[in-house]
């Protein structure tokens, strides 16, 4: 005899405890949050939690306003501006720092595709590296001490910016052949790709703001331009490449809310 089929009420569980599974894996992967699953995750499960890059940096980017509104009651801006900033890249343990600096060098101190990957490969951190990262986060520092600058630019930036690396995963090639990334890239789907813009399509229309809906284009440019850029320095991205889109994606949502509040 044929064994019954699956009832839909088992089903539906059966999504949602992978969904949920997902969300988690997308948490302990891009923030220093405590783990909630205490066990290795799944390739599957790790392609699945692109659907769920957003929700972190909605996460995160809410923690974000929460402090900066509450510092700024008993500091100056300024100071609110570098706490707030220093909370930013611990949140996420640098690791999309890092794969910035790591990008600096590899992408501008090597003449060959083959000397670039091996510079990205490389753990230290050049001139590159470091006239890179000074200039990143001093221009971050700038706009979060600008006066004015709304709280929801601030809870964009990591969402869109998550967003941007989760496209980046889906639409350009991985260069290399094993790793984390090469785990995601090949387990994901455009169907995590197009719950993830789910994500930032919501959030750009209950924020009822014009900026929000730009940033979202610009962000686009960004990881457009960015892996193109890089496709044609070498043959594919890897997980600093990503990283560095994130970072270069969050200062793209800051700047454009910072230039709307001047015009």
């Amino acid at each position: 005899m044929s064994e019954a089929p699956p009832q839909k009420s088992e089903t539906s569980q059966g999504r949602l405890r992978q969904s949920w599974v997902a969300f988690w894996a997308a948490l302990q992967f891009l923030t220093i949050l405590p783990p909630f699953v205490k066990r290795p995750f799944t390739s599957a499960e790790m392609g699945a939690s692109l659907a769920f890059y957003p929700a972190v940096g909605f996460l995160l980017g809410g923690i974000l306003v929460v402090f900066r509104q509450s510092t700024l009651q008993v500091l100056p801006l300024t100071v609110s501006a570098a706490l707030t900033l220093a909370v930013w890249v611990g949140l996420s343990g640098a690791l999309h720092l890092d794969g910035f600096l790591d990008t600096c060098d590899g992408l501008l101190g090597g003449w060959t595709p083959e000397k670039r990957l091996e510079i990205l490969r490389d753990e230290h951190h050049g001139a590159y590296a470091l006239a890179g990262g000074v200039l990143l986060l001093l221009t971050k520092y700038s706009l979060l001490a600008t006066p004015g600058l709304p709280a929801l630019a601030l809870l964009l930036a990591p969402a869109y910016g998550r967003w941007g690396m989760a496209l980046a995963v889906l639409a350009f090639p991985y260069q290399r052949p094993q790793g984390v990334g090469r785990a995601i890239k090949d387990a994901a789907t455009w169907r995590e790709g197009l719950i993830a813009t789910l994500w930032v399509l919501i959030a750009a229309g209950l924020s009822f703001s014009l900026p929000s809906w730009i940033a979202l284009g610009v962000v686009l440019v960004v990881v457009w331009g960015g892996a193109r850029l890089t496709l044609r320095l070498i043959p594919g991205l890897t997980g600093d490449i990503y990283g560095a889109l994130n970072e270069l994606s969050e200062l793209a949502v800051l700047l454009t809310f910072g230039i709307w509040q001047t015009v």
